[in-house]
């Protein structure tokens, strides 16, 4: 049977409306040696996911949930991904639980990258962070109590910035949860969320922090992307306050593997309920990742333009790495300098997707005395 690109709208009932038969749909289950339902795969690191791990098993079966907000487009999924007979995707936010619900009893893992996730639009509103990050997350935690017998594993993609500035260095999973915007406090609720489901109901779980990913096909509101950018269409390169915070720079491709790792791991036990950091335990300054990329784009001489600091800006986060080096076996496999090529690369090669995001991608923010600055 062919899976094909389906849409289901949000308020329905997922399987009925694909059109499946009861028959049809235990066929479907039966045929692939795992099905996988990936939230927000139509993003930046789930598209990433979505494509190693789709090329990887290729007796898997994958199936995406994804809102298609700003950050998310079927554009950032392959043709070849979209028209196999192994990919389904269904077009509704995942606060939609009769959905979510249904589509979880026939998956056997569950990836939730599904989040609003940019800073500085969470300064500017943060009722969507609350509403996705938070509430989405409980809707798809209701669901798999719902399908315990069914889903084997479910790993929630959390994020470094929970931890707020680092207190000690490298920051390790006991680092205190001091989120510093709402975007962070937002995902710092939907972690501490997940391992309370994993307490109260002894679900599957495993929590994965990333700290600062990069990679093809990242929105141009994130740092890495938007120099590209800025440099591509010509636009002043611009750094909020005095571009000496420091990041762990780690490329969503390592991130895959990690979540891979996770997801096979023999001795499930071992890992869960557990929150695992992902990063490189490198801390590299935004103008140091700034003059990196003049260099490599050969626009050593380009103007920089220093911005007034963002509210609530993270001074340095380094990750400790040792819990995945010893739970999962992983280490980043990417250096810096050979992500940064291949990422700028594909900018270069894709200044459409440039043009199309860069100028709905600055927000008015306030910073002091009244003052709004574009960010």
């Amino acid at each position: 049977m062919k899976i094909h690109l389906l849409f289901v709208h949000c308020g329905l009932f997922a399987l009925s409306v694909l059109g499946f038969s009861q028959d049809e749909r235990r066929i479907n289950d039966q045929q692939f040696k795992k099905t996988v339902m990936i939230t927000g795969a139509a993003g930046f690191i789930g598209s990433n996911f979505l494509e190693y791990m789709f090329h990887k098993y290729p007796d898997y079966n994958f199936i995406v949930v994804d809102a298609l907000t700003y950050a998310g487009s079927l554009n950032n999924i392959s043709d070849s991904i979209k028209n196999s007979g192994r990919f389904t995707f269904v077009h509704t936010d995942i606060n939609d639980f009769d959905t979510v619900n249904s589509l979880m009893g026939h998956s056997d893992f569950v990836v939730h990258f599904a989040a609003e996730s940019h800073v500085t639009r969470s300064i500017v509103s943060d009722e969507k962070f609350l509403h996705t990050d938070i509430l989405g997350t409980r809707s798809l935690l209701v669901a798999l109590n719902n399908n315990r017998n069914k889903v084997e594993r479910f790993i929630h993609i959390s994020t470094s910035e929970v931890y707020g500035t680092a207190e000690n260095q490298p920051m390790n999973e006991d680092h205190p949860i001091n989120p510093r915007s709402p975007y962070a406090a937002a995902k710092a609720g939907a972690d501490r969320l997940v391992y309370s489901y994993y307490c109260t109901y002894d679900l599957p779980v495993v929590i994965i922090r990333p700290f600062n990913n990069y990679g093809p096909r990242q929105h141009v509101e994130k740092l890495i992307p938007r120099i590209a950018s800025s440099i591509i269409l010509n636009h002043p390169v611009r750094i909020h306050g005095s571009g000496n915070q420091s990041r762990d720079w780690v490329h969503a491709l390592d991130t895959a593997k990690a979540i891979d790792l996770a997801l096979h791991k023999p001795d499930f036990a071992s890992i869960k309920g557990e929150a695992i950091n992902v990063g490189t335990s490198k801390a590299i300054t935004v103008n140091d990742i700034a003059q990196s990329i003049l260099k490599i784009m050969q626009k050593e001489n380009y103007p920089i333009e220093y911005i007034s600091d963002r509210p609530g800006q993270v001074d340095c986060h380094i990750a400790g790495t040792e819990k995945a080096k010893a739970l999962l076996g992983w280490s980043p496999s990417i250096s810096l300098e050979e992500g940064l090529a291949d990422t700028l690369k594909w900018y270069l090669e894709n200044e459409e997707f440039c043009s199309k995001l860069f100028e709905s991608s600055s927000h008015p923010v306030y910073i002091c005395d009244d003052k709004i600055e574009y960010q």
